[in-house]
């Protein structure tokens, strides 16, 4: 059995909307057991972003006024986007996200802020919670391996947090992949 075979997301939690038009902002807060700075690393670092988040950087984004490519996943885009606060290790920007970390005793309050169209918006919050859950592995010396775009979509417990999140904000379950298999 694969360590993703072994994997199962905890339900819908942590996670809420604003609602402005089109775009939304998903925010989900996650407490990780790892101090900020290590969370901080995790969030920058290319090497570390390629063990858990859903696009690779060709650079750090540690440094504000900085311009980083971002390949997301199982797709041809590329995304130029420019780090506009890097106060480490509390608070990044990006493009479309922000990332707050708030040292706690036993780690770390990570909250994402991340507008989303809305019509994608539950699917966004299944794929964030899952890469939080395969970060915090990952730090924690027990990697599982990235779960991203086409992976993560065959994966049941993407469907299930995709249909979970999607009640939690009032929204339709999106119909994409349309044939995805639903296997825990």
């Amino acid at each position: 059995m694969t360590c993703h075979e072994q994997y199962e997301p905890g339900p819908a939690a942590g996670a809420q909307v604003r609602k402005e038009g089109e775009k939304w902002t998903l925010i989900l807060v996650r407490e990780l057991r790892h101090p900020p700075e290590r969370v901080w690393q995790a969030l920058t670092d290319p090497a570390q972003l390629r063990e858990w988040a859903p696009f690779d950087a060709e650079g750090s984004l540690d440094t504000a006024g900085a311009t980083v490519k971002l390949t997301w996943v199982g797709t041809a885009q590329v995304t130029e986007t420019r780090v506009t606060r890097a106060d480490a290790p509390e608070l990044l920007e990006y493009g479309d996200m922000r990332w707050e970390l708030e040292p706690l005793s036993s780690g770390t309050r990570l909250t994402l802020w991340h507008k989303i169209d809305r019509r994608f918006i539950s699917m966004g919050a299944a794929g964030w919670h899952i890469g939080f859950d395969v970060m915090d592995r990952f730090l924690a010396g027990q990697p599982i391996g990235r779960m991203v775009a086409g992976d993560a979509l065959k994966f049941g417990g993407w469907q299930r947090l995709n249909a979970e999140y999607a009640q939690q904000f009032g929204v339709k379950v999106p119909n994409w992949p349309p044939n995805a298999a639903h296997k825990s």
